[in-house]
């Protein structure tokens, strides 16, 4: 079971910006086979914030692209989201479930904590992210988690399983091999000189060039 959380997910990250603006940076992701993109901003800027998101989720839908909003759930249901992703101190499946409804997505991330991704799935979520899988710059902190999750989580849900975290060209093929139905990626996409390029790289090596 993948839905719409499949293939290749770009994460914004306002604390480490494209050197483009990040419509955008976006825009080049899409026209390169991104399939989910999520909005990664805690600045206090609320018309900025706003502004983006509500022009990314247009560049989402009109590519036939998923739109997530990191964290802010009233921001989610302002701009018509397609879902929140929530993390450790972002609130629970259920407040969130209830505050968009039944048709919208909610991500979790789990890091490397099973019990932890058993209990959202158990909760409603309709997704699973862990990692990091190797070390990040954008979360230099994180402890790692191993590829063998997504393993031992599909032996108790068929919810998609995202992966996350220091992902680039170079690994994602056993990434995917062990088993993330989706990756998710930062500075892999957003940093590159051409996004377009390489965002079709990283399908073309993880999912392979039909995906």
């Amino acid at each position: 079971m993948t839905g719409p959380i499949t293939g290749l997910y770009m994460v914004t990250d306002a604390r480490r910006p494209p050197p483009v603006p990040v419509e955008t940076a976006v825009a080049a992701a899409l026209r390169g086979g991104v399939r989910v993109v999520q909005y990664r901003d805690k600045s206090d800027d609320t018309e900025r914030r706003r502004h983006e998101a509500a022009a990314l989720a247009a560049q989402c839908r009109a590519a036939g692209a998923c739109f997530i909003v990191n964290d802010d759930i009233a921001l989610a249901r302002a701009v018509a989201a397609d879902g929140v992703h929530l993390g450790r101190d972002d609130g629970d499946v259920a407040a969130a479930r209830a505050a968009l409804g039944p048709d919208r997505l909610i991500g979790v991330s789990c890091y490397a904590d099973l019990d932890r991704a058993r209990a959202a799935a158990e909760a409603g979520a309709d997704y699973l992210a862990f990692g990091s899988l190797y070390p990040s710059p954008t979360k230099p902190e994180s402890a790692l988690a191993p590829l063998s999750v997504f393993r031992e989580a599909r032996a108790f849900t068929d919810r998609p399983l995202v992966a996350i975290g220091g992902i680039n060209a170079g690994n994602i093929a056993e990434v995917t091999a062990a088993g993330a139905d989706a990756v998710a990626v930062v500075e892999a996409i957003s940093a590159a000189p051409d996004i377009e390029a390489a965002t079709a790289t990283l399908i073309d090596r993880g999912f392979g060039p039909a995906a």
